[in-house]
């Protein structure tokens, strides 16, 4: 068996990406670090593959942005297109271009990044989401292809990551209803696939536990990021028992609660979306949301990015690797009381 660029790391007692960028020869990697690498190579063997040689190649300036929607879907969620624009406002600040592709599945993804890497367009990507068993995040990892991901990683190690601490978000929201006299309170999320999900339903629930309410399981319910997801959730959990309160994982599933609730004439329910998007005043009634900021997830995460791959500081292991941005409630007429 070959040896790999993790076994020459771990022989030379460096990181693999700094294997990597021995490879490409880079200014800022010790004479000292170089030779233990070298060292290393020989010792073991060790051939780089083309994509570890392509780093040696001059930079293109320019970041590949992977979406996961299709083109229809793209633009009726605003959390990606507020991510973009603090993507772009950092890379532009930098000098760096934006080349973005959206998909329709993982398979497709992964053609994508492979069509980045290989051609060289670009110097590192940005992924805009997160899942449970991540091949896109898997595949840059095993290949040390630099990248960033928005959303917290299922495994963090050697990842560049940015989120929310979404337990914690979730938590607050639930432990604030219960706390004005709210205790029936239903749960409606995206697909349980993103870890986004996974998180704030923890949170949910480990507020109600730490408050003495059991957790129905009834009032929980997962579906797509979209209005007629929460819609079509929001009236099965109606039809089983009508709730105090719903707490949603994104305003659009919010959008759809409200929909749902006004034609079962249930005005007395209140609800709480997530993303704080541009709509989600001018609801009826208006939706109270917790701010994510996406615009700064987005902005830190290309500074995430742009900075390793301009190594600003000569220590690897100095160099932050994720960023938590803070998220804020924000109360408006579907939670008043």
């Amino acid at each position: 068996m070959s040896a790999t660029i993790k076994d020459v790391a771990k022989a030379a007692n460096v990181s693999p990406s700094t294997v990597s960028r021995v490879i490409a020869d880079h200014p800022k990697i010790s004479d000292e670090t170089k030779k233990r690498v070298l060292a290393a190579m020989k010792k073991l063997n060790y051939h780089p593959n083309a994509i570890a040689r392509s780093l040696a190649n001059k930079s293109t300036k320019t970041l590949g942005l992977l979406l996961p929607n299709t083109d229809e879907d793209l633009f009726n969620n605003p959390f990606f297109t507020q991510a973009m624009r603090g993507i772009s406002i950092y890379a532009q600040k930098k000098g760096y271009y934006i080349m973005y592709s959206y998909s329709n599945n993982e398979a497709q993804e992964i053609e994508f990044i492979k069509r980045y890497i290989h051609s060289k367009w670009v110097d590192g990507i940005i992924l805009l989401s997160a899942k449970q068993e991540d091949q896109c995040i898997e595949y840059l990892k095993n290949i040390h292809y630099p990248f960033v991901v928005v959303g917290r990683p299922k495994d963090t190690h050697s990842v560049l990551w940015v989120d929310n601490d979404n337990f914690q978000a979730m938590y607050n929201v639930v432990t604030s209803l219960i706390e004005r006299g709210y205790r029936d309170i239903a749960f409606i999320g995206g697909p349980q696939s993103f870890i986004v999900t996974n998180d704030r339903l923890e949170g949910y629930k480990r507020a109600l536990q730490g408050r003495g309410i059991e957790v129905d399981e009834n009032y929980i319910l997962t579906s797509e990021f979209s209005e007629q997801g929460g819609y079509e959730g929001a009236k099965k959990i109606i039809e089983y028992k009508v709730p105090e309160a719903i707490v949603t994982t994104d305003d659009l599933i919010a959008f759809g609660v409200l929909k749902a609730i006004k034609e079962n004439d249930k005005q007395k329910i209140a609800v709480i979306g997530f993303n704080n998007t541009f709509l989600a005043p001018y609801q009826s009634p208006s939706l109270s949301s917790v701010d994510i900021n996406a615009e700064q997830i987005g902005y830190q995460a290309a500074k995430l990015l742009i900075d390793h791959l301009e190594d600003k500081e000569e220590e690897e292991h100095n160099k932050p690797t994720h960023y938590i941005v803070d998220t804020k409630f924000i109360e408006r007429e579907s939670t008043k009381l």
